[in-house]
């Protein structure tokens, strides 16, 4: 959960995985595998929360309940830029693994 941590702390401040988890009610494996997906989502052309639902199989109210917490739409963008500009596809296509393979999905 460090590099996710590093790198919310670079879009918004005091957010830390963990922490967000247990606000929210998921385990932070949970959390992590949902931001990696609102992450991804947030670049496809359908809608964010939807796409990250129905990869993760956690409820929309719970991954709204995320967006919030990192700061909306714009953190959000801003996140998922960061995974894909910055980190490269790498670290993207880890966390997407994480979460399949978390999710039971491959």
């Amino acid at each position: 959960m460090g590099l996710l941590d590093g790198l919310l702390s670079q879009v918004t401040q005091n957010v830390d995985v963990a922490g967000l988890a247990s606000k929210v009610g998921i385990s932070p494996e949970q959390a992590e595998a949902a931001i990696a997906a609102l992450a991804q989502a947030h670049a496809a052309p359908t809608d964010t929360v939807t796409t990250a639902a129905d990869q993760t199989g956690l409820p929309t109210d719970i991954l709204q309940q995320i967006i919030t917490h990192i700061g909306g739409e714009g953190s959000l963008g801003q996140f998922a830029g960061l995974l894909q500009g910055e980190a490269g596809q790498g670290v993207l296509g880890q966390l997407e693994g994480f979460a399949s393979g978390l999710f039971g999905k491959k």
